[in-house]
């Protein structure tokens, strides 16, 4: 895949220099997942210690939703960025930004708009915490953008510096959320935080978001967002359900528990969805300089991120149960259950996102569409199917082998789309 203005024959760098130049954009990745992490880490910990399993069931319905949200925004906003813009000229970045950024905001405002209304109208225990979690989506999702348009850039350490401002700004807001002592208080404390991050972000860039731009971002790169877009969503959506059903079947607490598990594996998560953050833009700068070492990446990315998450689960099967209950308090009986089950699952998405960045680093969006459909209705099936035959521990079993499965498609899709490529070369791609 080549750039406008861009010499397709154009010398590689040094393969040390490019090696340290690669080491110190995922260490980046590494430093700002770990800073973002730490904050959400904290949060869910808080509530699960605090309020109990049934209103950390709540919270964690809310924090789903917000999975959901966030993953429309990224595929329509900063998946089309990062593919397309990724060490491209700077003005040819920041103009991408404004748009892509500018989009964000216009879906954060949109969406929230209906999970206010829909929170007013649900009264009880969900209503609240979806009406703040709607008030608070415009600035999480411009704080998300600025991350992705950052390491597009190369300069992940200004998402690093973001994330640790937003860090600092969680600390007074959850000592007053404290206070307050609801779902709602704490989800308020931990949005507000990210849109002081969202403002400290226009001031590292020096863009004003152009949310009057967001029709034509959509319009130039609906070749790539609107298949991002039902791709993401049928992720998020898959654990949206899940989630719901689990609750149906078994009851809120249940929902609570699977959450709590996943919290253990917290710290692990944290490197996964950090490297998540540099492997498309990686991967699109080797297809850039080295394409015929694309297959290599991403069978070193996905097999790392897989053992990483075998080793992990097997640490937490030998943590003492009292360390356990001072992370989760009441809820570490029910989550310890699921440990196996859950690294199961992390270890099979893991070694899929491998296989993910190099269909997205192809724009090959049919293929990675078609792998995400599959992968998600293994995953509502298995969840649910789980969970109506076994309770909360065939669920997590069920899920378990559906991202096993999924993972399997994923390199099959992108064995044949480098096979593909090599036998006919994807034309250029846009960048300006």
């Amino acid at each position: 895949m080549t750039t406008e203005g861009e010499n397709p024959r154009k010398a590689a760098p040094p393969a040390r220099s490019a090696k340290r130049a690669l080491v110190g954009r995922l260490s980046w990745g590494l430093a700002d997942q770990a800073a973002s992490s730490v904050s959400n880490f904290v949060v869910g910990i808080y509530v699960a210690r605090s309020l109990g399993v049934t209103a950390f069931g709540v919270f964690s319905l809310a924090w789903v939703t917000y999975g959901v949200v966030l993953n429309v925004s990224r595929g329509l906003a900063t998946d089309p960025l990062v593919v397309r813009f990724s060490g491209v000229s700077d003005a040819s970045w920041r103009g991408a930004v404004a748009r892509s950024t500018g989009t964000a905001l216009g879906v954060g405002a949109a969406i929230g708009a209906v999970c206010l209304v829909a929170g007013l109208g649900l009264g009880g225990r969900v209503g609240p915490a979806f009406a703040a979690l709607g008030v608070m989506l415009p600035g999480l999702l411009l704080q998300d953008a600025w991350r992705f348009a950052f390491f597009a850039a190369g300069t992940g350490r200004k998402a690093f510096v973001n994330d640790v401002v937003w860090g600092v700004a969680l600390v007074p807001a959850m000592v007053v959320a404290a206070r307050v002592g609801s779902v709602a208080a704490y989800l308020l404390a931990w949005g507000a935080s990210a849109t002081v991050a969202a403002g400290y972000g226009y001031l590292q860039s020096g863009i004003r978001p152009r949310l009057t731009d967001a029709r034509g971002w959509l319009r130039e790169q609906r070749d790539l967002g609107y298949r991002y877009l039902v791709e993401n969503v049928s992720l998020s959506g898959a654990g949206q359900v899940r989630a719901y059903g689990l609750g149906v079947i078994v009851g809120v607490g249940a929902v609570g528990t699977v959450r709590g598990a996943e919290l253990l594996l917290g710290p692990f998560l944290a490197v996964l969805m950090g490297l998540s953050l540099v492997t498309v833009p990686e991967a699109a700068r080797v297809l850039r300089q080295a394409p015929h070492r694309l297959g290599r990446f991403c069978f070193l990315l996905g097999g790392g991120q897989a053992a990483g998450a075998l080793f992990w689960g097997s640490a937490l099967l030998l943590m003492p149960g009292r360390l356990g209950e001072l992370v989760l308090g009441g809820v570490w009986h029910s989550s310890s259950q699921l440990i196996v089950q859950i690294t199961l699952s992390v270890a099979g998405a893991g070694l899929g996102t491998g296989a993910a960045a190099g269909l997205r680093a192809l724009g090959a969006a049919r293929r990675s569409l078609r792998c995400q459909l599959f992968a998600s209705a293994c995953y509502v099936g298995g969840g649910l199917g789980g969970a109506a035959v076994a309770g909360t521990a065939g669920s997590a079993w069920g899920v378990a082998a559906a991202t096993v499965s999924g993972s399997a498609v994923w390199w099959l899709q992108l064995r044949s789309a480098l096979r593909e490529r090599h036998h006919s070369p994807i034309p250029e791609v846009r960048t300006a």
